[in-house]
């Protein structure tokens, strides 16, 4: 998954080399996640379930980019790292769309009815 711009700083410098290892340490196949622990999709292989194109990704397995232990770290196929972060990107979308309206409500004077 792309990494996003404001998240960028919060990787080491190594990153690239710390997700290539993951990767193949793993086979170039997807580790499984709670919800598909038998999916092993290969990188580049039409994936099993969806038929779309595997590119495996690395994950975090607690959502924080700054710990890169072994342990905290899986290869993904797109289907099983979504689904594992379902939740997170749910709990951010809200996050974002609760502060979009905090700052309209604050500065538009239309969110209470009035017009400037």
């Amino acid at each position: 998954m792309p990494i996003r711009p404001e998240n960028k700083a919060r990787y080491p410098k190594d990153w690239k080399a710390i997700s290539l290892s993951v990767r193949e340490e793993a086979g170039w196949c997807c580790e499984g996640s709670p919800a598909f622990p038998d999916c092993r999709a290969k990188n580049g292989a039409p994936h099993p379930a969806t038929g779309s194109k595997v590119v495996l990704t690395t994950g975090h397995l607690d959502h924080q980019p700054e710990n890169c232990d072994r342990q905290n770290l899986k290869a993904w196929c797109q289907r099983c790292h979504l689904t594992y972060d379902a939740k997170h990107h749910a709990a951010n979308a809200a996050r974002t769309r609760r502060g979009r309206k905090a700052i309209r409500d604050l500065f538009d004077a239309s969110a209470e009815g009035r017009t400037a």
